[in-house]
């Protein structure tokens, strides 16, 4: 991947606080010519740096009132196995995060369901269907401290 200069960096911590900075006001703040704001935005997008853009949503407003961090332990690793948990976990609207982990359990998933019956739901119809589960554990959020995708994209400047 080509280098990263501080630029970069500065343009992706902005667009990481508003995605829908209008150019011009980027190219303000960065000291760019609109121009070349522009090329290096689209570099960084065609370099996969920028993946995409999206709008971050209140759950609650929404009526999403649960959120359940979940350890699966599985009894089968194989390859044929896994990639049928991972198309099922995919294609699931309620999973809005699955890392496969290390320590005691296989996947650790973060779960949203309206309600705890909605959540008691989705354990049944769902994770108790996957193949080779051995385990489900789920902890209930009680309270968010602090929720975020943004990276310290400038804390990789070394200051």
């Amino acid at each position: 991947m080509d280098a990263l200069d501080k630029t970069d960096l500065a343009m992706l911590a902005r667009l990481q606080q508003d995605g829908r900075l209008a150019n011009t006001k980027l190219a303000e703040e960065l000291a760019l010519s609109e121009a070349s704001c522009w090329r290096r935005q689209k570099r960084l997008e065609e370099l996969g740096v920028i993946e995409g853009y999206q709008a971050t949503l209140n759950r609650r407003k929404l009526g999403i009132g649960v959120m359940a961090f979940v350890q699966i332990v599985c009894t089968q690793h194989g390859e044929e196995v896994t990639a049928h948990f991972e198309r099922i976990i995919r294609a699931c609207p309620n999973v809005v995060d699955c890392h496969n982990i290390t320590g005691e359990a296989d996947f650790l998933l973060k779960v949203v369901a309206k309600d705890l019956d909605d959540y008691s739901r989705f354990v049944d119809r769902v994770l108790r269907q996957l193949p080779g589960v051995l385990s489900i554990r789920s902890n209930i959020s009680l309270r968010e401290m602090k929720v975020s995708n943004r990276l310290p994209v400038l804390d990789l400047l070394g200051n």
